[in-house]
């Protein structure tokens, strides 16, 4: 099983900048989140991402963890809108479309994930990009990988860590 989540924070800890992942991301970013979606049997996030991100179109499968019944992706025929925990949502992406899962989560549900034991690995990328919002703790969210593998590339921090 292979459950991998990727974050974008700015400098500062921002996950968002005008309300959207968009505001903290750089190119090399986008590249590096785009390679590791290739190789996913599933995207999963929850319903706030999929209210403010751009998914309308995917390359595989796009979980949707929501209480709410509106289905912001109605209109992508691989988007899938379960009513469950995250636990129990991850759980059913990998007995319904196998083991190599793509979380694209905001950090609140990674961050549940990952107290819950369910992350493989994080793919964390740093941008210089400072004052935005929804500011998360870095270190915190590291401190239960035992592997970490750091590189730099056109100004952002790429931290892969894994248990």
């Amino acid at each position: 099983m292979a459950v991998i989540a990727t974050l974008v924070v700015g400098a500062d800890g921002s996950t968002t900048k005008g309300g959207t992942s968009q505001g903290v991301t750089s190119g090399a970013d986008r590249a590096q989140f785009l390679e590791h979606r290739r190789l996913a049997d599933c995207i999963f996030i929850g319903g706030n991402t999929a209210r403010t991100e751009p998914y309308l179109r995917t390359p595989v499968p796009v979980v949707v963890i929501s209480h709410q019944l509106d289905n912001p992706l109605a209109s992508n025929p691989l988007a899938h809108l379960w009513n469950l925990s995250p636990v129990a949502g991850l759980v059913k992406a990998i007995e319904t479309f196998g083991p190599r899962i793509h979380v694209e989560a905001g950090a609140t549900m990674i961050s549940e994930l990952i107290a819950a034991g369910q992350i493989d690995q994080l793919e964390l990328s740093i941008t210089s990009i400072t004052g935005g919002e929804l500011r998360v703790d870095i270190d915190a969210l590291l401190e239960v990988f035992t592997t970490q593998e750091e590189k730099v590339i056109d100004g952002t921090r790429f931290i892969s860590a894994s248990k």
